[in-house]
């Protein structure tokens, strides 16, 4: 283990690629996870739950709590969109894995990441991968919970290229374009890794054949569920391979000095045609009025990122024994 790991809590909507990002995180000396959150995305909420727990079994680390998140957005919005057309209807390849033995603790996911950040103020790092309706919660619960969370390193926006769910948004903020507003403006520390970067990290179908070849547990596990997740991005994108969006994030929040990023204020388009764009302003122009993004705290947005070396860490910590 490193000399002092950093404690992280993934939230997350598992989902093919989250599973990656677990394991990975669970190979990553670098970190110590203290507990998983889950939102509705990839799969309902109810699922996200299930699937977390499964994966946590598979890792042999059902001590590590699960804390369940909101099944609808911030303003109550029951009207979800779940990309299980992506994952598989049961979230992790249509594998349907017998349920997991464990449960979820009694907390809500909100006060989950209320009270961790309350006992290790400074010292908590999230990594979002799923829509941001627990952080904004947590944020709304406790009006300190922004200063008091270390980091919070969220997978999403499409900063400058299109979007994955229309031309203007990515997923994830579309999933709950308000609650990406509040976080991107509660002036915490905040690192967004958008689409414009994952999209640059590409596990290739001669990656995959390498990982059926390994004897790692997680990499065994991975290659049962991987098919569809290939078979769309072939059909999709016409990849001969996946995009690492959730490894990517997750691999921000360990190394920042794997990408380079800019600082500006984040605004989130809420409706219309355009709903669930990012915007940043990099303040390189001082405009003559007030307008919706003044006096708003910075962020640090992603635009490039060593997309070999990310592949590389993924690869070699997936397929430790």
């Amino acid at each position: 283990m490193a000399a002092h790991p950093k404690k992280i809590i993934i939230d997350t909507d598992p989902g093919i690629d989250d599973a990656m990002a677990i394991f990975l995180a669970l190979r990553s000396p670098e970190v110590e996870v203290i507990g998983l959150t889950t939102i509705y995305g990839n799969v309902y909420t109810t699922l996200a739950t299930r699937n977390a727990l499964h994966l946590l079994e598979v890792a042999g680390r059902s001590d590590i709590p699960v804390a369940e998140g909101s099944h609808v957005t911030i303003t109550k919005g029951t009207k979800l969109r779940i990309a299980d057309f992506v994952h598989g209807a049961d979230g992790l390849g249509n594998q349907n894995f017998p349920p997991p033995k464990g449960k979820p603790i009694e907390q809500s996911a909100a006060a989950f990441l209320v009270e961790q950040a309350n006992l290790h103020p400074g010292k908590v790092t999230v990594v979002a991968l799923g829509p941001l309706t627990n952080i904004a919660l947590a944020i709304e619960l406790d009006p300190a919970f922004a200063k008091n969370i270390g980091e919070i390193v969220l997978l999403g926006g499409a900063f400058s290229v299109n979007g994955n769910v229309n031309p203007a948004a990515e997923a994830n903020i579309f999933g709950d374009p308000d609650a990406a507003d509040i976080v991107f403006t509660s002036g915490a520390d905040v690192l967004a890794v958008g689409i414009n970067v994952t999209h640059e990290v590409v596990l290739t179908d001669a990656d995959r054949d390498k990982l059926a070849q390994s004897n790692g547990k997680f990499a065994q596990y991975l290659c049962k569920i991987l098919d569809v997740y290939f078979s769309y991005h072939h059909e999709v994108y016409g990849t001969r391979g996946v995009y690492l969006h959730d490894p990517t994030a997750f691999l921000a929040a360990v190394n920042p000095a794997l990408m380079t990023y800019v600082e500006g204020v984040v605004r989130v388009q809420t409706t219309g045609i355009m709903r669930g764009l990012t915007i940043l302003y990099n303040r390189q122009k001082r405009f003559g009025e007030e307008t919706e993004w003044s006096d708003k705290p910075t962020v640090k947005v992603a635009v490039t990122v060593d997309a070999p070396t990310v592949v590389k860490l993924v690869m070699e910590r997936l397929m430790e024994s």
